[in-house]
């Protein structure tokens, strides 16, 4: 399993737009990597509840990555107005870490909101329970940023990515 996980995964890797038969699988990764550390809250269950209400409604984006064939991965962005997207509910199942999905998903997903003319992505997340992401999010060109305000009680970092 080892070799797999280092070079045939990301083979195996498709990045799809959210389907409504993605919807289970959408809200069980996220509420598995959210009450793994934290408690869902309002926003949380907003989204996870209600994805074609609360975020593909609004013009936002849901992607999906699958791996041989099978949802393992989330990356949903709200539409913000303005050209400004918030990358929200980026997951991977706990079960399929390390075959880089996190990076295909961060990688093709702001690559494709880009190419849907956004100007700038914001995020939130949290630098104890999140730092492998944080330092993914780095990778893919976020900059640290004034919080500000944030729908979240976890969310201690605020990041952005500017196009152009």
């Amino acid at each position: 399993m080892e070799q797999e996980k280092e070079g045939a995964g990301a083979s195996q890797i498709e990045i799809v737009e959210y389907k409504p038969e993605h919807r289970l699988r959408f809200k069980e990764i996220n509420e598995q990597w959210i009450t793994r550390l934290y408690v869902m809250e309002e926003e949380d269950i907003k989204t996870v509840e209600d994805p074609e209400g609360y975020v593909l409604k609004g013009g936002g984006k849901i992607y999906i990555a699958l791996y041989k064939g099978y949802p393992v991965g989330t990356c949903a962005y709200l539409n913000m107005g303005d050209d400004v997207y918030e990358m929200i509910k980026m997951a991977v199942d706990e079960k399929f870490r390390g075959l880089k999905i996190g990076k295909s998903i961060g990688e093709e997903s702001v690559q494709r909101i880009k190419e849907l003319g956004a100007k700038r992505i914001i995020l939130f997340s949290n630098t104890t329970g999140s730092a492998t992401a944080i330092d993914m999010y780095r990778k893919l060109g976020f900059k640290e940023v004034p919080l500000g305000n944030s729908e979240f009680i976890r969310a201690d970092i605020k990041m952005e990515l500017v196009f152009g």
